[in-house]
């Protein structure tokens, strides 16, 4: 495993659309392990292939109950609204206010090429919609309400 240097805004990869994988090889399960190494070594609790510079469909999670490797990700089902604070390892430093669903069901395959569906509530769902987002271009500041002062980065997404 390795550790990945992780985009910055205004790194134009950030704003394109990432590719669906269609085949999962030892590349895509090597950046899968490098993105979950580097996610940790920066606090965060998420990052998405294009944070790392890779434009594919490819995300992990670890709110704290374990890493969540999660590949073509696709929000199939919705519920609630929830607004909370978010803030992301692309975007250090600023930290922002966003409505997000309160709960999500996700579709997305494992490492293993299996079929997963995931239901994530409060910031699991946060962090999927977090993560989703970035596999289309969006940031987190594009929908953001408000912005607010965060004295620390532990919530970082």
């Amino acid at each position: 495993m390795a550790l990945r240097t992780i985009r910055l805004d205004g790194d134009p990869i950030l704003r394109k659309t990432s590719k669906n994988i269609d085949n999962i090889n030892d590349r895509i399960k090597t950046l899968l392990n490098d993105m979950v190494e580097t996610m940790v070594e920066a606090n965060g609790v998420g990052l998405a292939a294009p944070q790392v510079g890779i434009l594919r469909r490819a995300v992990v999670i670890d709110i704290g109950d374990g890493v969540i490797k999660m590949i073509n990700p696709e929000i199939i089902e919705q519920k609630g609204s929830d607004v909370d604070v978010e803030g992301c390892l692309s975007i250090p430093g600023k930290s922002g206010t966003v409505k997000r669903p309160l709960s999500v069901k996700v579709k997305f395959l494992n490492e293993n090429g299996e079929e997963q569906i995931l239901e994530g509530t409060g910031l699991l769902a946060r962090a999927i919609c977090h993560e989703i987002d970035h596999l289309n271009g969006i940031l987190y500041t594009d929908k953001v309400i408000e912005y607010v002062d965060v004295e620390y980065e532990d919530e970082e997404h």
